[in-house]
Parts: C-alpha cells; structure tokens; sequence
C-alpha cells in the first residue's frame, strides 16, 4: 500500500480538489486498492512526511521540509500541463 501525503494551506479546500483528480488517475491505471491518500496542511509536513511514500503538495514549499519525495501539484487545480505530474507520480510509487 503506497501512501500518499497530500497538503495545502489549511488542509481542506485545494487538497480535495487534487485529492479527486490523483484518485481518478491512479484508479484508471489499476491502482484503485493499491495506495491510500492523507489530507493535511503544509504545516505538517516535516513531522508527518517520513511516514509517507510521496507528498502532494498545493502551495510551494521546501523540498528540504519534506523527507519523502515531493511534487507541487499546482497544476492539477488549473488542470493544465499535468502529464509531467502524473509521470513523476506513476514513476515514484509504481516506477512506471
């Protein structure tokens, strides 16, 4: 089960937003039972993110805050340009 840390500003708004669309594509590639999604706020990534396999996050944060492999997810709210994004997430959890 890969786990997934997925954080915005406050916890609630933009991180559900990109919580559907990364569930969407992870279930339309055959991950559906394969992975679990954890809201938070960016806040508490330094102290949560070593439990967890990738961190999606929606504002800009350090990288050196974050002790799992991080991707700014920014573009899965405008809904533009996110293959590079969905790319770096299949190759991180499934190295596809």
């Amino acid at each position: 089960m890969k786990r997934i840390l997925l954080v915005c500003g406050t916890g609630v708004a933009t991180s559900t937003v990109v919580r559907k669309r990364v569930s969407d594509i992870l279930d339309a590639r055959g991950h559906k039972r394969d992975y679990s999604i954890t809201q938070g706020k960016v806040a508490e990534v330094p102290g949560q993110s070593e439990n967890y396999d990738l961190c999606i996050s929606t504002v800009n944060i350090d990288k050196k805050n974050c002790k799992c492999p991080l991707i700014i997810g920014t573009q899965f709210l405008m809904g533009i340009n996110t293959e590079p994004l969905i790319a770096q997430i299949l190759n991180i959890l499934y190295n596809e």
